[in-house]
């Protein structure tokens, strides 16, 4: 297999998650202990308000996942998440930040490396639910059609048979004007936007880039983050560019080395959200 693709290390030590919540108001750890376990049946709930509290949990046992805001009453959240990765003796633990600036620090591209994933206070605690179930529960199958942009045949064949596994279903361009041709079709053929959703590379070898198709599709399409999700995939450590490419639109990036959890659990994320955004605009 590639070396561009790999797989993340599996984790669970049970069927029956352990999921560490870690946030300074009482309120919102009740909010999130209960959306866990209406989405995660048996799932087993550690809640902290500090960051200290939350390090003793974590050499009392094991835990599959951790949550946690991004000011806590002791300490950064992030602080948090570099000390997880520094002394846990566990192999890996998916860390989500959970707040309602995430945005802001998303942009400004201050969540570091230790952190796994973020989500937005905004979308509301029921999808915060779905989210992390994609984590402790990884997705058996998933709905979608997905327009994946990559001029590497090689990365292509290996993530395009990643998303096939999870039954999505996959159309595979390798140049931003063989996706732009698909996306006037179905806007000509009044099925838009086609695909329910955009994954592609930011380097391409043609006149266009992976950011100029982000930009047209929220320019020229005039198509919304919720009405048409693109997840762009980059190997660029530039925080400048990073930033660029969310400011232009793209609803999260996805960083090379491609990681199978991680890609499908952003992607049916992003999918869920936007089935959501369309019922609401139909309802």
């Amino acid at each position: 297999m590639p070396s561009e693709i790999a797989s993340l290390p599996r984790h669970l030590s049970s069927e029956t998650p352990r999921v560490l919540v870690v946030d300074g108001s009482k309120l919102v750890r009740k909010l999130i202990e209960g959306v866990l376990k209406a989405e995660l049946p048996g799932c087993v709930v550690i809640s902290c308000e500090t960051g200290e509290a939350a390090k003793r949990e974590l050499e009392n046992g094991v835990v599959d996942l951790v949550t946690t805001a991004l000011s806590l009453p002791d300490m950064d959240g992030i602080d948090l998440a570099h000390h997880v990765r520094e002394f846990s003796p566990q192999a890996y633990i998916p860390i989500i930040v959970v707040s309602g600036d995430v945005q802001e620090r998303l942009v400004a591209r201050s969540l570091t490396h230790d952190v796994t994933d973020y989500f937005d206070k905004s979308l509301g605690f029921d999808a915060l639910g779905e989210f992390i179930r994609g984590y402790v529960h990884p997705a058996q199958f998933a709905n979608g059609d997905v327009l994946y942009v990559e001029d590497s045949r090689v990365v292509a064949l290996a993530t395009t048979r990643m998303m096939e596994k999870f039954g999505l279903v996959v159309t595979h361009v390798t140049s931003v004007e063989a996706a732009i041709e698909l996306l006037e079709a179905a806007k000509n053929e009044d099925r838009a936007p086609g695909p329910d959703l955009v994954l592609t590379d930011v380097n391409l070898k043609g006149e266009l880039s992976g950011g100029d198709l982000l930009e047209l599709i929220r320019g020229g399409f005039s198509y919304s983050k919720g009405e048409l999700p693109v997840l762009v995939m980059t190997g660029d450590d530039n925080p400048k560019n990073q930033t660029a490419l969310l400011r232009a639109g793209a609803n999260d990036l996805v960083h090379k080395p491609i990681e199978e959890r991680l890609l499908i659990t952003k992607l049916v994320f992003q999918l869920r959200v936007a089935r959501k955004v369309r019922e609401r605009a139909h309802a």
